[in-house]
């Protein structure tokens, strides 16, 4: 998968620029704040049809202007392919394939395979559970829609039955077998959910600790924990069971929607007991595992970006992971950086064509 040229109009801090990119290597370096994590977020955009930083559509769009749109030109399996995001205040988003319109804006997900390492992927580790659940979710779902799309009717289904909790408490009412309905349906979707979950973290888990061994020091010893309450039974039978909790919560507390990942180093949450830079490289080798298990289930290799990849991460590291991208036959690779000099020299030293874009 190779992005030749991208147009930007109205988009975040920028009215109207374009590029054309190598198909190896592309670096945009300046000075913090000119907008080149902004370029990263919209090729970014254009595979998922929604920004990394900030998922409020809206918001996006260019202060003082009413629209934005994103132009994407790939080639991939030997055939050129037109990418656009648009959207107007008030409108629904638009995301168009060669000029026609996608019905369902899911259906785009996986066309345009990407991963992102970013120092804002620390909230993998610093924030929630469900930060980690769009982590899993987002990378099975670039290969398998069927898996996003049984996502989806998990989502619809949970929101409804927690809206009906809330009215029969509102109400003072309650009715065993309309709960039944969403119950049912909440099992099987959630089963199918969390059996492709088990399966990714089983195959997932070998591939993250041979790169965190590949860009460590090898001496520490990682490991992911799959947390989901489904392995203490099936989930209606969970539902039935604590149906008291969730009258007084009005709100479903068991299914998949709680599954987490524990991240460990030496058997210890790697949120407390690990350094800046341990946490570093275990977030980057998760990023890279996630770019692995994409490609290997995929028809085309997954676009990497890098967004102030020298963050928390020295010179001979950055190289290190730089020429792996070069020995393993990534694809194509966009970095930012505010040290011109510094990125062109460690990108000097892999053997591939580079473009850099100075902003």
């Amino acid at each position: 998968m190779i992005l030749q040229e991208l147009s930007l109009l109205n988009y975040k801090n920028f009215e109207s620029k374009s590029f054309e990119f190598d198909p190896k290597i592309n670096c945009f370096v300046g000075l913090n704040g000119v907008g080149k994590t902004n370029v990263l977020d919209a090729i970014y955009h254009l595979s998922f049809g929604k920004s990394y930083f900030n998922p409020i559509t809206t918001q996006n769009i260019k202060h003082g202007t009413e629209f934005f749109v994103l132009d994407g030109s790939y080639f991939r399996n030997d055939k050129s392919e037109k990418i656009v995001v648009s959207t107007k205040r008030g409108q629904k988003k638009i995301i168009k394939r060669n000029g026609k319109a996608y019905e369902k804006l899911s259906d785009h997900i996986g066309f345009v395979p990407l991963v992102i390492i970013s120092p804002s992927d620390r909230d993998l580790i610093a924030e929630g559970s469900d930060v980690r659940r769009k982590f899993i979710d987002g990378v099975i779902a670039q290969g398998d829609s069927k898996y996003l799309q049984t996502l989806l009717k998990y989502k619809k289904v949970l929101e409804q039955r927690n809206s009906l909790l809330k009215y029969f408490a509102v109400n003072h009412t309650f009715n065993q077998d309309t709960l039944d309905i969403y119950d049912a349906q909440l099992d099987e979707f959630g089963q199918y959910l969390y059996e492709k979950r088990e399966e990714f973290v089983a195959e997932f888990i070998p591939i993250f600790i041979n790169r965190y061994e590949s860009i460590g020091s090898g001496k520490e010893n990682v490991s992911i924990r799959y947390k989901s309450q489904l392995r203490d039974g099936k989930l209606i039978d969970l539902l039935k069971a604590n149906i008291a909790k969730d009258k007084i919560t009005q709100y479903t507390n068991f299914g998949i929607h709680k599954d987490d990942l524990q991240f460990e180093i030496e058997g210890h949450p790697i949120k407390k007991f690990g350094s800046q830079g341990q946490q570093k490289s275990f977030l980057i080798a998760l990023k890279l595992a996630q770019f692995d298990f994409i490609k290997s289930h995929g028809s085309v290799t997954p676009i990497l970006l890098m967004d102030d990849i020298f963050d928390k991460l020295d010179e001979e590291r950055v190289a290190q992971i730089i020429s792996l991208v070069d020995a393993e036959h990534f694809g194509q690779l966009f970095i930012s950086d505010t040290h011109a000099e510094r990125t062109e020299e460690v990108v000097k030293k892999v053997h591939q064509t580079y473009k850099m874009f100075h902003l």
